[in-house]
């Protein structure tokens, strides 16, 4: 009879648990970008809408990066609406709002991406694994810079 193979966890959970802390928080932005994306309206209708849509797009992918990380560091990516949501602890929202409260509230969910991205990657520092930290270094870059673009549009 064929012994039961036994997945064994990963090697350095802290790691893999701060980097599904950014995958969570991420999959939330994502949903939160997304519903902003559909109902928003106003003067600044066309710039927020195209803008969210590049934001959402680019965080799908992100996803997926995040995620293929985790599994190759031989541990299991977090899924499921509900178990993301939960890790993710984000504020959300409900529309309608102003446009200008979606721009708030999406400057807000991203401050909490870059909060955890940024544990992440110090937490992979100290493992020495470069490979995570410049994942996340890429994510921090790219969501401070969203922020910026985001806080900018309110300056209007």
């Amino acid at each position: 009879m064929k012994k039961p193979r036994v997945i064994r966890p990963s090697t350095n959970t802290r790691l893999t648990d701060s980097l599904n802390q950014v995958l969570a928080d991420s999959y939330a932005l994502l949903s939160l970008t997304h519903l902003a994306h559909w109902n928003v309206e106003g003067p600044g209708f066309f710039a927020l809408h195209t803008a969210f849509q590049t934001q959402y797009e680019e965080l799908f992918i992100a996803i997926d990066e995040i995620a293929e990380r985790i599994r190759a560091l031989d541990a299991y990516a977090i899924g499921g609406l509900g178990t993301l949501a939960k890790a993710a602890q984000m504020k959300e929202f409900v529309s309608p709002l102003v446009q200008e409260d979606y721009v708030r509230a999406l400057i807000a969910a991203s401050g909490k991406v870059v909060s955890d991205a940024e544990r992440a990657r110090d937490v992979a520092g100290e493992a020495g694994d470069a490979e995570s930290q410049d994942l996340m270094i890429g994510r921090i870059t790219l969501h401070q810079k969203t922020i910026w673009m985001l806080k900018s549009f309110l300056k209007a």
